[in-house]
């Protein structure tokens, strides 16, 4: 067997995991584990535990994800889409969340243009070889492939979570 066919059987492996775009339930167990491990500190510290109320309970969901670093700036990317739970919840929160990895960092996340995403996109897939089954691009290809589907993949920027003035809160 070689290396071709092992990446295509781990790929099946991913898509498995997340059938419908949604994490099944081992997946989810996976995702709960590696969460605790990564807010402990564990890990690369690409890896980080986005932490977000819940838009429907308001109960705080955690998850991990990988942080796409881009000239300067940190990136969380969406391998799942636009419908992805994490997504839907951080833009009900307003961009609000908290990232964890060791420890507790309040952000701000911004959504990033569609036009902007292309460079970010290939970092990603170069950073996380678990999101590579779920988009379709090669991580090698050249950056107009990655245009063509950014505006399939949400991309937000990473920024400290400032208090706004006027909002009661103590800089």
């Amino acid at each position: 067997m070689g290396h071709d066919d092992s990446v295509r059987r781990l790929h099946r492996i991913y898509r498995w995991l997340y059938r419908g775009g949604r994490p099944g339930r081992l997946a989810r167990v996976m995702n709960r584990q590696s969460a605790l491990a990564t807010s402990a500190g564990l890990g690369p510290r690409r890896l980080v535990a986005l932490e977000v109320p819940g838009r429907r309970t308001g109960r705080l969901v955690s998850l991990p994800l990988v942080v796409a670093d881009h000239e300067g700036e940190r990136y969380l990317v969406s391998m799942l889409g636009p419908d992805a739970n994490w997504v839907r919840n951080v833009r009900a929160a307003g961009g609000r969340a908290v990232l964890r990895h060791g420890r507790r960092e309040a952000v701000r996340l911004e959504e990033v243009e569609v036009g902007d995403r292309a460079p970010v996109l290939r970092r990603y897939l170069a950073l996380a070889p678990g999101a590579r089954p779920h988009l379709p691009v090669d991580r090698r290809a050249p950056l107009e492939e990655f245009a063509r589907i950014a505006d399939r993949v949400p991309v937000f920027r990473v920024l400290p979570d400032r208090p706004e003035a006027g909002d009661g809160s103590r800089s």
